[in-house]
């Protein structure tokens, strides 16, 4: 499935019908931008890179950027030759495409964002009531919360519906099994690191050997099944939800949401729920050409782009009080700290692939 997806993508990047992002196009103005670099990025970055003021600062450093978007996975798929850059959504996916690119002094990682799940406040006070979830704030105002991967995981081994649980019963959206809409694990970033933290949770450990991934297939097959037909980027199901068309619990980047607080877009009830056992995701760049090098060390370096990441709702690595001090208005839906957050370790690709073919056989 995922070569057939990469290969469909790579036409598709070929044949110049990818939807593209172009910062540094004409009509925007270049600035001083002297050199353009082409890179394939993680959709989830798309809104960075065609941001005008992210256009400006890149062309009075010298460069135009041209982008692409692909799910992070299918990125190793893709033709690159003729590219500067590939930007997926995490390392794991970052380092591999390093190894095969032939990539010499390794990857740059500019910015970050943990995985979280977000959900309407009547469902999040469903769980919240049934013991999946534990919310912060005022009652009846809560913008964010914990949500408990291990009842969660249960509940899954459990086969239970929605209107199993208490309080369910006086929403009509709420009705099937209860599950989270995550991405395509087998082509996209954020799918994929739903498997390693819940594979963490079901293995007691990092799962690191065939037996590992025997134990929590069954378990990762049911996480999947109740999906149907998955998207290959975290945007759709994301604008879904805000728009009111999605699934009760969608699996998105914290970034997402923090770019829409910080933009003062309107978020609604939405509740930012953090897993007590997440994976966090470090958007990881892979010079392709010294050009591409280049500017990955000026995105992780320069302030300006830095502050421009931030109001994209990215942490920036190294710099923690850059993002405190931007979302200090947004606490309510915002854990700054992510102190009682528990880093899962992400498995090796080899491995994190085999769960993810074995979440869908």
């Amino acid at each position: 499935m995922k070569r057939i997806v990469g290969i469909v993508l790579a036409v598709l990047l070929i044949g110049g019908v990818a939807a593209a992002v172009v910062a540094g196009r004409e009509d925007q103005g270049s600035g001083t931008a002297t050199k353009t670099v082409r890179g394939v990025i993680g959709s989830e970055k798309s809104e960075f890179f065609a941001d005008p003021d992210v256009v400006k600062a890149l062309a009075d450093k010298g460069f135009a950027v041209r982008t692409e978007a692909s799910g992070s996975w299918a990125m190793e798929e893709l033709p690159l030759t003729g590219y500067d850059f590939a930007f997926p959504a995490s390392e794991a996916p970052g380092k591999e495409l390093a190894t095969k690119q032939g990539v010499q002094g390794g990857v740059l990682r500019p910015f970050y964002s943990p995985l979280v799940v977000v959900a309407h406040r009547p469902v999040a006070e469903v769980l919240a009531r049934n013991g999946l979830a534990a919310l912060t704030g005022k009652p009846g105002a809560e913008g964010r919360g914990t949500f408990r991967m291990g009842p969660f995981l249960d509940a899954v081994r459990a086969d239970r519906t929605w209107q199993q649980l208490k309080g369910a019963s006086a929403h009509a959206e709420l009705n099937g099994t209860v599950f989270i809409s995550s991405t395509d694990p087998e082509t996209s970033n954020s799918g994929a690191l739903y498997l390693a933290a819940a594979s963490f949770v079901a293995n007691g450990g990092l799962v690191s050997d065939a037996g590992g991934v025997d134990r929590t297939a069954p378990l990762l097959r049911k996480l999947i099944a109740p999906q149907g037909a998955q998207k290959t980027s975290s945007d759709a199901p994301f604008r879904d939800f805000i728009s009111g068309a999605g699934n009760p619990l969608v699996l998105v980047y914290e970034s997402q949401v923090a770019s829409m607080l910080l933009q003062k877009q309107d978020v609604g009830d939405l509740v930012v729920l953090y897993p007590d056992t997440t994976v966090t995701s470090d958007h990881t760049l892979v010079p392709l050409t010294d050009d591409g090098r280049a500017l990955g060390e000026l995105l992780t370096t320069d302030k300006r782009l830095r502050e421009l990441a931030v109001r994209h709702g990215f942490r920036p690595q190294g710099v923690p009080a850059e993002f405190t001090a931007a979302t200090a208005a947004y606490t309510a839906h915002l854990d700054q700290t992510l102190t009682s957050v528990h880093q899962a370790p992400v498995p090796t690709t080899q491995w994190l692939q085999a769960m993810a073919r074995r979440s869908r056989s």
